[in-house]
C-alpha cells in the first residue's frame, strides 16, 4: 500500500488516512509497505520530507529508545511547540512561545534499562520499538558516556539477580559520587543474593545499589547539586533527565518570578527549584514523598548563604494548599507529575497569588490546569518548551501565569 503521511501522532509515529500508523516518517512523505491492522511496520520512503535527516545512531532502527532521530532539530522543536499550542487551543487558550531549549546529544544522566539473563550471560539495553525484544545499545547517542560505561556492571547484576523468565528494571542515575542504581523485578533479596550483589557493587564505581527499595551497598554519597546545595535523594528518586535541561527549567522558573520574596514550591521533590530560588527568596517546599523532603531539609541545614527553606509533607492531590494558605506567598512554583495538578489548580484559581511558574511534562494536563487558572482570573504570559528528552516525543515546559488586574 502507498500512503501519504498527514501528521505525527503523540508518540512520534506518522499518521496516514485510515488511520494508518507509520514509524520513522514525517508529514508530507509518501511511503509504501505492507499494512497489518492499522500499522505499516517497515515503510519504504518514496518521497522524503525536506526535514528528513540521516539518523546518527547505528541502533536507531532496532532500538525503541528514540522516535524522532530521522527528523531535523528545527522540525522537532517546531513540532513540540505545535503539540503544546494544540493542547492549549483545545482549551480555548493562546500563549506566546519563547524559543525552545534542547539538550545536547550524549547528555542523559538518568535511564531505565531492562536486563535479561541469556545462555551466555545477560543482555542489558532498551526494548525495541513496539516489541518485547531487548536491544543492546553500546554506542547510544542519547546517554552520557559514564552510563554506557556502566553497562558491564549492570550485566553482572542481571546474571546474579534476574529470574530465568523475567526482566530486571535497572534505573541508573549519575551522581557526584558515581552511579546510583535502583533495581526492581528480580529475585527475592535473600542472604546469598545480597552477598553476591554486594560483592559485585564493591569497587564497581557504583555510589549506591538498591534492590526493590532496600539498600544493598552505599559506597559513597549518591549526591546531587541543586543551586549549589549538596543533596542526597533517596534511591531511585526523580531527577531531571539532563543537567542542561534542569538548568534551562531553573532559568525559566526564575525568569517567571524574578521579584518574588516568599515562594511556595509545590511538588518540590528533593529541591530542584527550591534551592536555586532560595538564593533570592524564602521558600516553603511542599512534597508528598517524605524521604525526598527529608533529603531536601538535610541539604538546606548544611548549606550556607541561602534564605530560609521550610518543608511540609503533604499529598497535594488529596490535600492541596487552600486559597487562605496561599495568601502568604507572592509566587508559586508548581511541578506536578504527568497527571497534572487539577485539585491544586482549583485552589490557585481562587487565590490572590500574583504570579505562578508552572512546570509540566504533559501538554494535555498542563492545558487542562491552565484553563482552570485562566477561568479564575489568570492569563498566560509566556510558555517555554524545554526539550531535554532529545529525539523523543516527550515534552516539558515552563509557563508564566499572572493574575489579571481588575479596575476598581
Amino acid at each position: 500500500m502507498r500512503v501519504t503521511i498527514d501528521r505525527l501522532g503523540h508518540l512520534g509515529d506518522g499518521i496516514a488516512p485510515g488511520p494508518i500508523f507509520v514509524p520513522m516518517t514525517l508529514p508530507g512523505e509518501v511511503v509504501e509497505g505492507e499494512v497489518e491492522g492499522d500499522r505499516m511496520r517497515a515503510p519504504r520512503i518514496v518521497t522524503p520530507s525536506p526535514d528528513r535527516v540521516a539518523p546518527g545512531c547505528r541502533h536507531y532502527r532496532s532500538c525503541g529508545g528514540c522516535a524522532l532521530m530521522h527528523a531535523s532539530d528545527d522540525f522537532v522543536s517546531n513540532w513540540k511547540v505545535g503539540v503544546v499550542r494544540a493542547a492549549l487551543d483545545a482549551q480555548g487558550l493562546e500563549a506566546a512561545f519563547r524559543s525552545v531549549l534542547t539538550s545536547l546529544p550524549n547528555s542523559r544522566r538518568r535511564a531505565t534499562f531492562s536486563g535479561r539473563r541469556t545462555k551466555k550471560g545477560a543482555l542489558v539495553g532498551f526494548h525495541g520499538r513496539a516489541s518485547d525484544t531487548l536491544v543492546a545499545v553500546p554506542d547510544c547517542r542519547l546517554l552520557d558516556p559514564d552510563l554506557i560505561a556502566a553497562l558491564p556492571i549492570l550485566e553482572k547484576i542481571t546474571v546474579a539477580g534476574a529470574s530465568r523468565k523475567g526482566a530486571l528494571s535497572l534505573t541508573a542515575t549519575l551522581t557526584e559520587g558515581g552511579i546510583d542504581l535502583a533495581v526492581s523485578g528480580g529475585k527475592q533479596l535473600e542472604q546469598r543474593l545480597f552477598s553476591a550483589l554486594a560483592s559485585i557493587a564493591g569497587g564497581s564505581g557504583l555510589a549506591r545499589l538498591s534492590w526493590d527499595g532496600e539498600i544493598v551497598v552505599s559506597n559513597t554519597p549518591a549526591a546531587q547539586r541543586f543551586g549549589g546545595v549538596i543533596v542526597v535523594p533517596p534511591a531511585g528518586a526523580f531527577l531531571q533527565a539532563t543537567r542542561d535541561g534542569e538548568a534551562a527549567l531553573v532559568r525559566a522558573v526564575r525568569a517567571a518570578i524574578p521579584a518574588a520574596r516568599r515562594v511556595v514550591d509545590l511538588f518540590a521533590g528533593s529541591g530542584t527549584f527550591s534551592f536555586p530560588l532560595a538564593g533570592m527568596a524564602e521558600v516553603h517546599a511542599v512534597e508528598g514523598d517524605a524521604a525526598m523532603l527529608a533529603a531536601l531539609d538535610s541539604g538546606w541545614r548544611q548549606a550556607e548563604g541561602l534564605h530560609r527553606v521550610t518543608t511540609e509533607a503533604r499529598d497535594l492531590f488529596r490535600r492541596p494548599l487552600m486559597a487562605d494558605e496561599l495568601a502568604q506567598f507572592d509566587a508559586v512554583v508548581v511541578d506536578p507529575p504527568r497527571a497534572g495538578a487539577e485539585a491544586q489548580s482549583r485552589e490557585l484559581s481562587v487565590s490572590c497569588v500574583p504570579t505562578i511558574a508552572a512546570v509540566s511534562c504533559n501538554p494535555v494536563t498542563f492545558a487542562r490546569d491552565a484553563r482552570i487558572l485562566c477561568d479564575g482570573g489568570y492569563h498566560i504570559d509566556w510558555v517555554r518548551v524545554v526539550d531535554q528528552f532529545r529525539w523523543s516525543p516527550h515534552i516539558e515546559l515552563v509557563a508564566r501565569f499572572c493574575r489579571r488586574l481588575t479596575s476598581s
